[in-house]
Protein backbone atom coordinates (compact mmCIF):
# COMPACT_ATOMS: atom_id res chain seq x y z
CA UNK A 1 0.00 0.00 0.00
CA UNK A 2 1.45 3.58 -0.82
CA UNK A 3 1.48 5.92 1.91
CA UNK A 4 -0.26 8.87 1.45
CA UNK A 5 2.36 11.71 1.62
CA UNK A 6 1.91 14.32 4.58
CA UNK A 7 0.81 17.62 3.96
CA UNK A 8 2.92 20.57 3.08
CA UNK A 9 3.38 23.51 5.21
CA UNK A 10 2.58 27.13 4.88
CA UNK A 11 6.41 27.95 4.25
CA UNK A 12 7.19 24.76 2.23
CA UNK A 13 8.05 24.54 -1.52
CA UNK A 14 6.57 23.23 -4.34
CA UNK A 15 7.69 19.82 -6.03
CA UNK A 16 5.55 18.81 -9.36
CA UNK A 17 6.81 15.44 -11.27
CA UNK A 18 4.39 17.45 -14.28
CA UNK A 19 6.61 20.37 -13.89
CA UNK A 20 10.13 20.98 -15.04
CA UNK A 21 13.07 22.31 -12.28
CA UNK A 22 12.75 25.73 -11.56
CA UNK A 23 15.34 27.62 -13.56
CA UNK A 24 14.35 31.42 -13.05
CA UNK A 25 13.70 33.61 -10.42
CA UNK A 26 9.78 33.63 -11.28
CA UNK A 27 9.94 29.54 -11.27
CA UNK A 28 11.31 29.63 -7.79
CA UNK A 29 8.60 32.09 -6.93
CA UNK A 30 5.41 30.42 -8.14
CA UNK A 31 6.57 27.08 -6.56
CA UNK A 32 7.23 28.80 -3.26
CA UNK A 33 11.51 28.03 -3.11
CA UNK A 34 11.48 32.00 -2.24
CA UNK A 35 9.15 34.06 -0.65
CA UNK A 36 7.75 37.13 -2.41
CA UNK A 37 9.89 40.29 -1.46
CA UNK A 38 8.96 43.90 -1.38
CA UNK A 39 10.39 46.50 -3.39
CA UNK A 40 10.32 50.25 -3.99
CA UNK A 41 9.29 51.89 -7.56
CA UNK A 42 11.51 55.20 -7.64
CA UNK A 43 12.01 58.38 -10.02
CA UNK A 44 14.86 58.10 -12.22
CA UNK A 45 17.93 60.71 -13.04
CA UNK A 46 15.74 62.30 -15.62
CA UNK A 47 12.50 62.91 -13.19
CA UNK A 48 14.52 65.58 -11.10
CA UNK A 49 14.29 67.61 -13.82
CA UNK A 50 10.06 67.54 -14.27
CA UNK A 51 8.02 70.12 -13.78
CA UNK A 52 8.09 70.91 -10.02
CA UNK A 53 5.72 70.43 -7.52
CA UNK A 54 4.81 72.59 -4.99
CA UNK A 55 5.85 71.80 -1.70
CA UNK A 56 3.79 70.92 1.22
CA UNK A 57 7.08 71.27 3.18
CA UNK A 58 8.18 74.73 4.51
CA UNK A 59 11.55 74.31 2.76
CA UNK A 60 13.18 77.85 3.26
CA UNK A 61 11.87 80.16 0.45
CA UNK A 62 15.83 80.78 -0.62
CA UNK A 63 16.11 76.95 -1.60
CA UNK A 64 12.23 76.57 -2.38
CA UNK A 65 13.77 79.35 -5.48
CA UNK A 66 17.10 77.43 -6.40
CA UNK A 67 14.89 74.43 -6.68
CA UNK A 68 12.32 75.86 -8.80
CA UNK A 69 15.12 77.02 -10.85
CA UNK A 70 16.97 74.03 -11.82
CA UNK A 71 13.56 72.10 -12.00
CA UNK A 72 14.41 69.95 -8.84
CA UNK A 73 10.77 68.45 -7.51
CA UNK A 74 9.94 68.86 -3.78
CA UNK A 75 7.44 68.15 -1.10
CA UNK A 76 6.12 65.34 -2.55
CA UNK A 77 2.55 65.27 -3.72
CA UNK A 78 0.94 68.44 -5.42
CA UNK A 79 -2.68 67.89 -4.84
CA UNK A 80 -5.39 66.06 -2.75
CA UNK A 81 -3.88 62.38 -4.84
CA UNK A 82 -5.33 59.40 -5.64
CA UNK A 83 -7.41 56.75 -3.72
CA UNK A 84 -4.64 54.54 -2.34
CA UNK A 85 -3.96 51.31 -4.61
CA UNK A 86 -2.60 48.01 -3.74
CA UNK A 87 -2.42 44.64 -5.98
CA UNK A 88 -1.99 41.20 -4.75
CA UNK A 89 0.17 38.87 -7.02
CA UNK A 90 -0.39 35.26 -6.28
CA UNK A 91 2.61 33.35 -7.99
CA UNK A 92 1.29 30.03 -9.92
CA UNK A 93 -1.93 30.22 -10.38
CA UNK A 94 -4.13 29.95 -7.16
CA UNK A 95 -7.81 29.15 -7.22
CA UNK A 96 -9.97 32.39 -7.02
CA UNK A 97 -12.87 31.09 -8.57
CA UNK A 98 -15.99 29.80 -6.50
CA UNK A 99 -13.95 28.24 -3.91
CA UNK A 100 -13.17 31.50 -2.71
CA UNK A 101 -15.06 34.01 -4.50
CA UNK A 102 -17.95 33.25 -6.47
CA UNK A 103 -18.51 33.01 -10.23
CA UNK A 104 -21.55 33.10 -11.82
CA UNK A 105 -23.36 32.72 -15.39
CA UNK A 106 -24.72 35.48 -17.18
CA UNK A 107 -26.88 36.89 -14.79
CA UNK A 108 -24.05 37.40 -11.97
CA UNK A 109 -22.53 35.76 -9.36
CA UNK A 110 -25.43 34.37 -8.04
CA UNK A 111 -26.24 32.89 -11.24
CA UNK A 112 -25.00 29.76 -10.01
CA UNK A 113 -23.26 27.43 -12.27
CA UNK A 114 -23.79 23.45 -12.24
CA UNK A 115 -22.52 20.70 -10.14
CA UNK A 116 -20.22 19.84 -12.64
CA UNK A 117 -18.77 23.38 -12.44
CA UNK A 118 -18.82 23.73 -9.03
CA UNK A 119 -16.72 20.31 -9.01
CA UNK A 120 -13.55 21.25 -10.95
CA UNK A 121 -13.81 24.57 -8.65
CA UNK A 122 -12.90 22.24 -5.98
CA UNK A 123 -16.33 22.15 -4.23
CA UNK A 124 -18.32 19.19 -3.51
CA UNK A 125 -21.98 18.62 -4.28
CA UNK A 126 -22.96 19.65 -0.62
CA UNK A 127 -21.18 22.24 -0.73
CA UNK A 128 -22.14 24.19 -3.68
CA UNK A 129 -23.34 27.82 -3.49
CA UNK A 130 -27.79 27.40 -3.35
CA UNK A 131 -27.74 24.69 -2.08
CA UNK A 132 -29.24 25.38 1.94
CA UNK A 133 -26.17 25.46 4.51
CA UNK A 134 -27.05 23.88 7.62
CA UNK A 135 -23.60 23.05 8.79
CA UNK A 136 -22.29 26.77 9.52
CA UNK A 137 -22.97 27.18 12.69
CA UNK A 138 -19.97 24.18 12.47
CA UNK A 139 -17.42 25.63 10.44
CA UNK A 140 -15.29 29.23 10.67
CA UNK A 141 -17.28 31.43 9.43
CA UNK A 142 -20.68 33.08 10.89
CA UNK A 143 -21.55 35.18 7.82
CA UNK A 144 -23.35 32.65 6.12
CA UNK A 145 -26.03 33.94 3.65
CA UNK A 146 -28.01 30.32 4.68
CA UNK A 147 -26.52 29.14 0.99
CA UNK A 148 -23.11 28.77 1.07
CA UNK A 149 -22.35 31.99 -0.01
CA UNK A 150 -21.38 34.78 2.29
CA UNK A 151 -22.09 38.43 1.46
CA UNK A 152 -20.27 40.63 4.69
CA UNK A 153 -17.69 42.23 2.05
CA UNK A 154 -20.48 43.27 -0.66
CA UNK A 155 -18.09 41.25 -3.41
CA UNK A 156 -20.37 37.42 -2.18
CA UNK A 157 -17.71 34.50 -1.13
CA UNK A 158 -18.24 31.08 -0.45
CA UNK A 159 -18.90 30.81 3.39
CA UNK A 160 -15.82 28.34 3.58
CA UNK A 161 -13.46 30.43 1.83
CA UNK A 162 -10.23 29.98 3.32
CA UNK A 163 -9.21 33.25 1.91
CA UNK A 164 -12.35 35.05 3.49
CA UNK A 165 -11.33 33.67 7.10
CA UNK A 166 -8.13 35.30 6.79
CA UNK A 167 -9.50 38.22 5.45
CA UNK A 168 -11.76 38.85 8.00
CA UNK A 169 -9.97 37.51 10.91
CA UNK A 170 -7.55 40.75 10.28
CA UNK A 171 -10.73 42.61 9.42
CA UNK A 172 -12.31 42.94 12.33
CA UNK A 173 -14.43 46.10 12.08
CA UNK A 174 -16.32 44.74 8.49
CA UNK A 175 -19.70 46.46 8.79
CA UNK A 176 -22.67 47.01 5.94
CA UNK A 177 -22.08 48.56 2.97
CA UNK A 178 -18.13 49.67 4.04
CA UNK A 179 -16.43 47.55 1.30
CA UNK A 180 -17.68 45.92 -1.97
CA UNK A 181 -15.80 45.00 -4.95
CA UNK A 182 -16.47 43.27 -8.16
CA UNK A 183 -14.68 39.86 -9.96
CA UNK A 184 -13.59 39.72 -13.32
CA UNK A 185 -13.89 36.50 -15.19
CA UNK A 186 -10.72 36.21 -17.03
CA UNK A 187 -8.37 33.44 -18.42
CA UNK A 188 -4.43 33.67 -18.23
CA UNK A 189 -1.74 31.38 -18.82
CA UNK A 190 -0.59 28.86 -16.34
CA UNK A 191 2.26 29.17 -14.42
CA UNK A 192 4.65 31.99 -16.05
CA UNK A 193 5.50 35.86 -15.67
CA UNK A 194 4.36 36.75 -19.10
CA UNK A 195 1.21 37.42 -18.52
CA UNK A 196 1.18 41.64 -18.63
CA UNK A 197 -1.04 41.41 -14.99
CA UNK A 198 0.70 43.83 -13.23
CA UNK A 199 -1.86 47.21 -13.62
CA UNK A 200 0.60 49.85 -11.49
CA UNK A 201 2.48 52.18 -14.69
CA UNK A 202 -1.52 52.62 -15.17
CA UNK A 203 -2.37 53.23 -11.92
CA UNK A 204 0.49 56.01 -11.83
CA UNK A 205 -0.44 57.13 -14.93
CA UNK A 206 -4.15 57.89 -13.96
CA UNK A 207 -2.41 60.01 -11.39
CA UNK A 208 -1.67 58.03 -8.50
CA UNK A 209 1.77 59.70 -6.73
CA UNK A 210 3.20 59.18 -3.41
CA UNK A 211 4.97 61.98 -0.75
CA UNK A 212 8.07 60.01 -1.19
CA UNK A 213 7.88 57.49 -4.12
CA UNK A 214 5.58 57.32 -6.86
CA UNK A 215 4.36 53.60 -6.82
CA UNK A 216 5.78 50.44 -4.59
CA UNK A 217 6.34 47.13 -6.19
CA UNK A 218 7.35 43.81 -4.95
CA UNK A 219 10.57 42.18 -7.01
CA UNK A 220 13.58 43.54 -8.55
CA UNK A 221 11.85 43.28 -12.12
CA UNK A 222 10.65 45.82 -14.36
CA UNK A 223 6.93 45.23 -13.48
CA UNK A 224 8.32 45.34 -9.70
CA UNK A 225 5.84 41.93 -9.54
CA UNK A 226 5.76 38.21 -10.37
CA UNK A 227 3.76 38.95 -13.53
CA UNK A 228 5.03 41.74 -16.43
CA UNK A 229 3.39 44.94 -16.75
CA UNK A 230 1.84 45.63 -20.72
CA UNK A 231 4.54 47.00 -22.64
CA UNK A 232 2.63 50.18 -23.55
CA UNK A 233 2.45 51.29 -20.13
CA UNK A 234 6.05 50.98 -18.92
CA UNK A 235 7.51 53.71 -17.69
CA UNK A 236 11.35 53.48 -17.24
CA UNK A 237 11.60 56.39 -14.77
CA UNK A 238 9.69 54.41 -12.04
CA UNK A 239 11.33 50.90 -12.29
CA UNK A 240 11.59 49.08 -9.28
CA UNK A 241 14.30 49.10 -6.22
CA UNK A 242 13.92 45.93 -3.76
CA UNK A 243 12.72 46.33 -0.78
CA UNK A 244 11.93 43.15 1.73
CA UNK A 245 12.15 44.93 4.99
CA UNK A 246 10.67 47.42 7.53
CA UNK A 247 14.63 48.76 7.72
CA UNK A 248 14.20 49.26 3.76
CA UNK A 249 10.98 51.50 4.31
CA UNK A 250 12.96 53.58 6.95
CA UNK A 251 15.66 53.85 4.42
CA UNK A 252 14.16 55.52 2.04
CA UNK A 253 12.89 58.82 4.68
CA UNK A 254 16.19 58.80 6.37
CA UNK A 255 17.21 62.24 7.94
CA UNK A 256 20.53 60.47 9.01
CA UNK A 257 22.30 60.34 12.93
CA UNK A 258 21.32 64.26 13.44
CA UNK A 259 17.65 62.88 14.43
CA UNK A 260 19.43 61.36 17.61
CA UNK A 261 21.52 64.06 18.79
CA UNK A 262 19.28 67.10 17.78
CA UNK A 263 15.86 66.54 19.61
CA UNK A 264 13.94 69.10 17.81
CA UNK A 265 12.94 68.34 14.01
CA UNK A 266 13.06 71.59 13.49
CA UNK A 267 16.47 72.03 14.10
CA UNK A 268 17.72 68.89 11.93
CA UNK A 269 15.79 70.16 8.62
CA UNK A 270 17.83 74.02 9.44
CA UNK A 271 21.23 71.85 9.33
CA UNK A 272 20.11 69.78 6.39
CA UNK A 273 19.29 73.61 5.00
CA UNK A 274 22.63 74.98 5.75
CA UNK A 275 24.44 72.03 4.11
CA UNK A 276 22.38 72.63 0.66
CA UNK A 277 22.96 76.32 0.80
CA UNK A 278 27.05 75.34 1.27
CA UNK A 279 27.31 72.86 -1.35
CA UNK A 280 25.33 74.72 -3.69
CA UNK A 281 27.81 77.43 -3.14
CA UNK A 282 30.75 75.43 -3.60
CA UNK A 283 29.06 73.97 -7.13
CA UNK A 284 29.02 77.55 -8.16
CA UNK A 285 32.00 78.32 -7.80
CA UNK A 286 34.12 78.53 -11.22
CA UNK A 287 30.67 78.35 -13.17
CA UNK A 288 30.33 80.52 -15.84
CA UNK A 289 26.70 82.03 -17.00
CA UNK A 290 24.52 79.52 -18.11
CA UNK A 291 23.94 79.94 -21.95
CA UNK A 292 21.89 77.67 -24.20
CA UNK A 293 24.00 74.74 -24.72
CA UNK A 294 23.85 72.58 -21.52
CA UNK A 295 27.05 70.57 -20.70
CA UNK A 296 27.52 67.21 -18.99
CA UNK A 297 29.34 69.14 -16.22
CA UNK A 298 26.45 71.28 -15.95
CA UNK A 299 23.91 68.01 -15.39
CA UNK A 300 26.04 66.67 -12.69
CA UNK A 301 26.26 69.72 -10.67
CA UNK A 302 21.82 70.08 -10.79
CA UNK A 303 22.04 66.17 -9.93
CA UNK A 304 24.06 67.18 -6.77
CA UNK A 305 22.21 70.36 -5.80
CA UNK A 306 18.53 68.22 -6.75
CA UNK A 307 19.92 65.57 -4.41
CA UNK A 308 20.92 68.01 -1.25
CA UNK A 309 17.65 69.87 -1.59
CA UNK A 310 16.14 66.98 -1.75
CA UNK A 311 18.04 65.56 1.34
CA UNK A 312 16.55 68.86 3.20
CA UNK A 313 13.09 68.60 1.94
CA UNK A 314 12.82 65.15 3.66
CA UNK A 315 14.03 65.89 7.00
CA UNK A 316 11.49 69.20 6.63
CA UNK A 317 8.34 66.37 6.29
CA UNK A 318 9.70 63.13 7.78
CA UNK A 319 12.16 64.55 11.25
CA UNK A 320 10.08 62.60 13.85
CA UNK A 321 7.77 60.88 12.03
CA UNK A 322 7.72 57.19 12.25
CA UNK A 323 7.46 55.18 9.06
CA UNK A 324 8.32 51.53 10.49
CA UNK A 325 5.47 49.36 10.92
CA UNK A 326 7.31 47.94 13.37
CA UNK A 327 6.73 50.95 15.51
CA UNK A 328 3.19 51.60 14.76
CA UNK A 329 1.00 50.08 17.49
CA UNK A 330 -1.83 49.92 14.89
CA UNK A 331 -0.11 47.58 12.65
CA UNK A 332 2.29 45.54 15.57
CA UNK A 333 1.86 44.64 19.31
CA UNK A 334 -0.64 43.43 21.64
CA UNK A 335 -3.17 46.20 20.28
CA UNK A 336 -1.89 45.67 16.44
CA UNK A 337 -3.34 44.37 13.58
CA UNK A 338 -0.55 41.68 13.77
CA UNK A 339 0.23 40.12 17.19
CA UNK A 340 4.12 40.87 17.72
CA UNK A 341 5.00 36.80 17.29
CA UNK A 342 2.98 36.15 14.41
CA UNK A 343 4.70 39.89 12.62
CA UNK A 344 8.30 38.70 13.58
CA UNK A 345 8.00 35.06 12.52
CA UNK A 346 6.70 35.37 9.42
CA UNK A 347 8.05 37.33 6.53
CA UNK A 348 4.94 37.76 4.24
CA UNK A 349 3.27 39.73 7.11
CA UNK A 350 6.20 42.04 7.20
CA UNK A 351 5.98 42.83 3.93
CA UNK A 352 2.68 43.19 4.22
CA UNK A 353 2.83 45.93 6.44
CA UNK A 354 5.36 48.12 4.89
CA UNK A 355 3.62 47.99 1.90
CA UNK A 356 0.55 48.68 3.01
CA UNK A 357 1.94 51.49 5.25
CA UNK A 358 3.65 53.39 3.06
CA UNK A 359 0.83 52.87 0.49
CA UNK A 360 -2.12 54.02 2.75
CA UNK A 361 -0.21 56.61 4.89
CA UNK A 362 -0.03 58.38 1.40
CA UNK A 363 4.10 57.84 1.15
CA UNK A 364 3.69 56.24 -1.86
CA UNK A 365 1.19 56.34 -4.48
CA UNK A 366 0.34 52.23 -5.06
CA UNK A 367 1.77 49.25 -4.17
CA UNK A 368 2.39 45.29 -5.31
CA UNK A 369 2.62 42.71 -2.89
CA UNK A 370 3.74 39.34 -4.32
CA UNK A 371 3.14 36.09 -2.64
CA UNK A 372 4.93 32.91 -3.88
CA UNK A 373 3.92 29.01 -3.33
CA UNK A 374 0.44 29.67 -5.12
CA UNK A 375 1.11 26.53 -7.91
CA UNK A 376 -0.52 24.06 -5.20
CA UNK A 377 -1.96 21.48 -7.43
CA UNK A 378 -0.26 18.84 -4.90
CA UNK A 379 -3.15 16.58 -5.14
CA UNK A 380 -4.67 17.45 -1.91
CA UNK A 381 -6.73 20.57 -0.41
CA UNK A 382 -5.02 22.00 2.58
CA UNK A 383 -1.71 23.06 1.80
CA UNK A 384 -3.72 25.28 -1.08
CA UNK A 385 -5.89 26.05 1.98
CA UNK A 386 -3.48 27.51 4.28
CA UNK A 387 -1.97 29.45 1.52
CA UNK A 388 -5.19 31.03 0.63
CA UNK A 389 -6.03 32.05 4.28
CA UNK A 390 -2.57 33.61 4.86
CA UNK A 391 -3.38 35.82 1.83
CA UNK A 392 -6.41 36.38 2.93
CA UNK A 393 -4.96 37.62 6.39
CA UNK A 394 -2.44 40.02 4.21
CA UNK A 395 -5.70 41.63 2.53
CA UNK A 396 -7.90 41.81 5.56
CA UNK A 397 -4.87 43.55 7.23
CA UNK A 398 -5.01 46.15 4.27
CA UNK A 399 -8.76 46.88 4.72
CA UNK A 400 -8.33 47.48 8.88
CA UNK A 401 -5.07 49.91 7.99
CA UNK A 402 -7.38 51.64 5.58
CA UNK A 403 -10.34 52.22 8.20
CA UNK A 404 -7.92 52.65 10.71
CA UNK A 405 -6.23 56.05 8.84
CA UNK A 406 -9.77 56.65 7.65
CA UNK A 407 -8.96 56.28 4.26
CA UNK A 408 -10.40 55.00 1.22
CA UNK A 409 -8.77 52.14 -0.35
CA UNK A 410 -8.88 49.57 -3.86
CA UNK A 411 -7.30 46.11 -3.35
CA UNK A 412 -6.40 44.12 -6.75
CA UNK A 413 -5.63 39.95 -6.10
CA UNK A 414 -4.73 38.31 -9.50
CA UNK A 415 -2.74 35.09 -10.40
CA UNK A 416 -0.89 33.61 -13.52
CA UNK A 417 -3.52 31.22 -14.39
CA UNK A 418 -5.23 28.78 -11.86
CA UNK A 419 -5.81 24.92 -11.36
CA UNK A 420 -8.53 22.37 -11.20
CA UNK A 421 -9.91 19.53 -9.31
CA UNK A 422 -10.30 15.99 -10.60
CA UNK A 423 -13.63 15.91 -8.06
CA UNK A 424 -11.44 13.32 -5.08
CA UNK A 425 -12.02 14.92 -1.91
CA UNK A 426 -9.47 15.65 0.80
CA UNK A 427 -10.96 14.96 4.30
CA UNK A 428 -7.85 15.44 6.28
CA UNK A 429 -7.53 17.33 9.57
CA UNK A 430 -4.89 20.38 10.54
CA UNK A 431 -1.44 19.29 11.21
CA UNK A 432 1.56 20.97 12.45
CA UNK A 433 1.50 24.80 10.94
CA UNK A 434 -1.58 23.95 8.59
CA UNK A 435 -4.47 25.59 10.62
CA UNK A 436 -7.08 24.17 7.85
CA UNK A 437 -7.08 20.93 6.74
CA UNK A 438 -8.98 19.89 3.40
CA UNK A 439 -12.11 19.72 5.01
CA UNK A 440 -13.99 17.57 2.41
CA UNK A 441 -13.22 19.63 -0.02
CA UNK A 442 -12.32 18.57 -3.54
CA UNK A 443 -7.91 18.07 -4.23
CA UNK A 444 -6.34 20.55 -6.47
CA UNK A 445 -4.75 17.83 -9.42
CA UNK A 446 -3.95 20.00 -12.26
CA UNK A 447 -3.19 24.02 -14.09
CA UNK A 448 -6.03 25.06 -15.44
CA UNK A 449 -6.30 28.67 -17.15
CA UNK A 450 -9.86 28.19 -18.26
CA UNK A 451 -11.19 28.13 -14.43
CA UNK A 452 -9.20 31.95 -13.80
CA UNK A 453 -10.74 35.18 -12.49
CA UNK A 454 -8.99 38.41 -10.65
CA UNK A 455 -11.30 40.69 -8.62
CA UNK A 456 -10.62 43.98 -6.42
CA UNK A 457 -12.00 44.89 -3.21
CA UNK A 458 -12.90 48.57 -2.12
CA UNK A 459 -13.22 49.70 1.07
CA UNK A 460 -14.86 53.53 1.82
CA UNK A 461 -15.17 54.73 5.37
CA UNK A 462 -17.46 57.08 6.94
CA UNK A 463 -19.92 56.68 3.96
CA UNK A 464 -21.63 53.86 1.69
CA UNK A 465 -20.15 52.60 -2.07
CA UNK A 466 -22.09 53.83 -4.46
CA UNK A 467 -22.47 51.93 -8.27
CA UNK A 468 -21.54 53.61 -11.22
CA UNK A 469 -24.94 55.22 -12.09
CA UNK A 470 -24.17 54.14 -16.16
CA UNK A 471 -23.24 50.77 -15.64
CA UNK A 472 -24.27 48.15 -18.49
CA UNK A 473 -23.51 45.43 -15.99
CA UNK A 474 -26.48 42.79 -15.08
CA UNK A 475 -24.52 42.22 -11.53
CA UNK A 476 -22.20 45.07 -10.76
CA UNK A 477 -20.21 42.39 -8.95
CA UNK A 478 -19.20 40.66 -12.14
CA UNK A 479 -17.35 41.71 -15.46
CA UNK A 480 -18.14 38.85 -18.07
CA UNK A 481 -19.22 35.07 -16.99
CA UNK A 482 -18.53 31.78 -16.92
CA UNK A 483 -20.39 28.78 -18.36
CA UNK A 484 -22.21 26.10 -16.50
CA UNK A 485 -19.71 23.62 -16.59
CA UNK A 486 -17.18 26.18 -14.98
CA UNK A 487 -14.71 27.87 -17.54
CA UNK A 488 -14.29 31.58 -18.45
CA UNK A 489 -16.71 32.45 -21.47
CA UNK A 490 -14.13 34.10 -23.73
CA UNK A 491 -16.39 36.39 -25.55
CA UNK A 492 -18.13 37.46 -22.59
CA UNK A 493 -16.40 40.64 -21.99
CA UNK A 494 -12.80 42.09 -23.73
CA UNK A 495 -10.96 41.26 -20.16
CA UNK A 496 -12.07 37.82 -20.78
CA UNK A 497 -9.42 36.45 -23.30
CA UNK A 498 -7.10 39.22 -23.04
CA UNK A 499 -4.60 40.16 -19.95
CA UNK A 500 -3.74 43.86 -21.25
CA UNK A 501 -7.37 44.44 -21.57
CA UNK A 502 -8.00 42.94 -17.92
CA UNK A 503 -5.25 45.30 -16.71
CA UNK A 504 -7.07 48.74 -18.88
CA UNK A 505 -10.26 46.89 -16.85
CA UNK A 506 -9.04 47.70 -13.67
CA UNK A 507 -7.38 50.68 -14.12
CA UNK A 508 -10.58 52.33 -15.75
CA UNK A 509 -12.43 51.24 -12.48
CA UNK A 510 -9.52 53.07 -10.62
CA UNK A 511 -10.28 56.23 -12.40
CA UNK A 512 -13.92 55.76 -12.09
CA UNK A 513 -13.93 55.78 -8.24
CA UNK A 514 -11.58 58.84 -8.34
CA UNK A 515 -14.03 60.65 -10.14
CA UNK A 516 -11.25 60.71 -13.11
CA UNK A 517 -13.47 57.98 -15.78
CA UNK A 518 -13.98 61.07 -17.99
CA UNK A 519 -10.43 61.29 -18.61
CA UNK A 520 -9.43 57.18 -19.62
CA UNK A 521 -10.22 57.47 -23.13
CA UNK A 522 -7.81 60.79 -23.62
CA UNK A 523 -4.85 59.00 -21.13
CA UNK A 524 -5.32 55.41 -22.60
CA UNK A 525 -7.15 55.75 -26.02
CA UNK A 526 -6.14 52.57 -28.05
CA UNK A 527 -7.47 51.20 -24.53
CA UNK A 528 -9.65 48.07 -26.62
CA UNK A 529 -12.78 48.03 -24.10
CA UNK A 530 -15.29 49.15 -26.60
CA UNK A 531 -17.98 50.57 -24.33
CA UNK A 532 -16.53 51.24 -21.13
CA UNK A 533 -20.13 51.70 -19.06
CA UNK A 534 -20.10 47.95 -20.03
CA UNK A 535 -17.00 47.39 -17.87
CA UNK A 536 -17.26 49.91 -14.31
CA UNK A 537 -18.59 48.73 -11.61
CA UNK A 538 -18.90 51.60 -8.71
CA UNK A 539 -19.08 55.69 -9.19
CA UNK A 540 -16.83 58.01 -7.61
CA UNK A 541 -15.79 58.26 -3.99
Amino acid sequence: MTKKPSPLTINEPLRHRDHSAPLSRRDFLRQGFITGTGAIIGGGVFSLFSNPHTAYAAVSADLDALATDIGCSLGGLSGPGKIPFICFDLAGGANLASSNVLVGQSGGQMDFLDTSGYSKMGLPGDMIPGLADTTVAATMLNGSDGNFTNSQLGLRFHSDSAMLKGILDKFTSVAPGLVDGAVIAARSDNDTGNNPHNPMYGIAKAGAQGGVVTLIGSQSSDSGGNSMSPASLINPEIRPTKVDRPSDVTGMVDTGDLTAVLSDPADVTAVMESIARISHKKLSLGSVTPGINITQDDIIKDLMRCGYLKAADIADRFAGVDVNPEKDAAIRGATGIFSTTEFDNDSEFRKTASVMKMVIDGHAGAGSITMGGYDYHTGDRQTGENRDLRAGRCIGACLQYALIRNKPLMIYVFSDGSLSSNGALDNSSAVGSNELGGRGKGQWTSDNSSTACSFYLVIKPNSSISTYANTGLIDYHQIGRFSADGSVITSSSPAANNVNLLVNTVIANFMSINGDLGQFTTLFPNHGLGNIDNMISFGAF
